[in-house]
């Protein structure tokens, strides 16, 4: 089915770029992106792609809506927050708003290696929007898995990185890092480093633009090198990647999975920038929510929509939703954060 070229005229300006046209702008309004984590980047991502006229637009994030994001992350207001919006929900009615024409499917779960390849598999191409190392590689496994290119996105402070990954053409995430996840306390996270808004907007526009080339027919002018950006002194720099695309790595060259396999999965995240902890409880069937405020009543003050459940207590708050993820706020400690689940809901 073609889009007729009536409905382009929103898009005039785009389409009278000389290197897009209105071919590209047919074959944009045909592809579908999945955005993982709507958080900063992924906002920023999914805003530039609904107003560009991606056709679908598939959005996985696990968070829900907090004071403390509405600096960079620019979907979102303070009703959001009043109203304990998961991230996903809260995008979704946004970009309904800009762009109705734009199909928007808001998914509030965790991305792992259970729904990490269906979710690949139904679209043309993946954005990174997360903030941990080892979504990311789980990426990197099931893109590469399913030959569907991806754009790697990261930001701490004014820095920030872009790699684009085509597989069979270019090197994969895991020959950029060759030592796996950094271990823990060796790396800078947005609660000592801070993250400015600008940086956000930056690399996510090199993201977007990587993405709209793939998409639109024009995969031979995508980078082929790791870009580096510093937003306060504005400097850029690019990497080549060519060596290592040409020697490889366990992953594209020998076709190892232990992320997609679940050998290297964890049951715990701690929240960049949320002094907070994740916890996945494996349930036989989806929590009642409305069972579970009862239960949590004489712990604290309980909130309950139709996505999550909200605990108040004067030490720590949880945030519960029905596929068995706890969010614990209030530690960093995954111990912590675990005796808070068993004196709340009793597991």
């Amino acid at each position: 089915m073609t889009t007729p070229l009536a409905e382009f005229d929103r898009y005039r300006k785009q389409v009278a770029f000389a290197a897009w046209g209105s071919s590209s702008q047919q074959r944009f309004s045909q592809a579908s992106v999945l955005v993982v984590g709507c958080g900063a980047l992924g906002t920023a991502q999914a805003n530039l792609l609904t107003r560009a006229g991606i056709g679908r637009l598939v959005l996985a994030d696990r968070d829900f809506v907090d004071l403390s994001n509405l600096q960079r992350q620019t979907l979102f207001d303070e009703q959001d927050v009043a109203d304990l919006l998961p991230k996903a929900i809260a995008a979704a009615r946004r970009l309904q708003r800009i762009n109705s024409q734009v199909s928007v499917e808001p998914i509030v779960a965790d991305v792992t290696c259970d729904n990490v390849v269906e979710l690949v598999r139904s679209v043309d191409l993946v954005l990174d929007g997360t903030d941990n190392f080892e979504t990311r590689f789980l990426l990197n496994e099931a893109c590469w898995q399913e030959r569907k290119p991806w754009v790697y996105g990261g930001c701490l402070g004014a820095d920030g990185q872009s790699m684009t990954i085509v597989p069979g053409q270019t090197a994969c995430f895991a020959c950029l890092m060759p030592e796996g996840t950094p271990a823990a306390g060796t790396m800078p996270t947005c609660d000592t480093g801070g993250v400015l808004g600008t940086i956000i907007q930056m690399v996510a526009a090199v993201q977007v633009s990587e993405a709209m080339k793939i998409l639109g027919g024009c995969v031979e002018q995508i980078s082929r090198t790791l870009t580096v950006i510093d937003s306060w002194n504005l400097r850029f720099r690019t990497l080549s990647l060519e060596k290592l695309a040409s020697r490889g790595c366990g992953v594209c060259r020998e076709g190892r999975r232990d992320w997609l396999t679940g050998a290297r999965t964890t049951q715990t995240h701690v929240l960049c920038g949320r002094n907070s902890v994740q916890l996945r409880v494996p349930l036989a069937r989806p929590w009642d929510l409305a069972d579970l405020e009862r239960q949590m009543e004489p712990h604290g003050s309980v909130v309950r929509n139709a996505y999550l459940l909200k605990l108040v207590s004067t030490e720590f708050t949880l945030t519960v939703f029905p596929d068995g993820r706890v969010i614990a706020t209030g530690t960093e400690d995954p111990a912590i954060a675990r005796t808070w689940v068993r004196q709340t809901i009793g597991l």
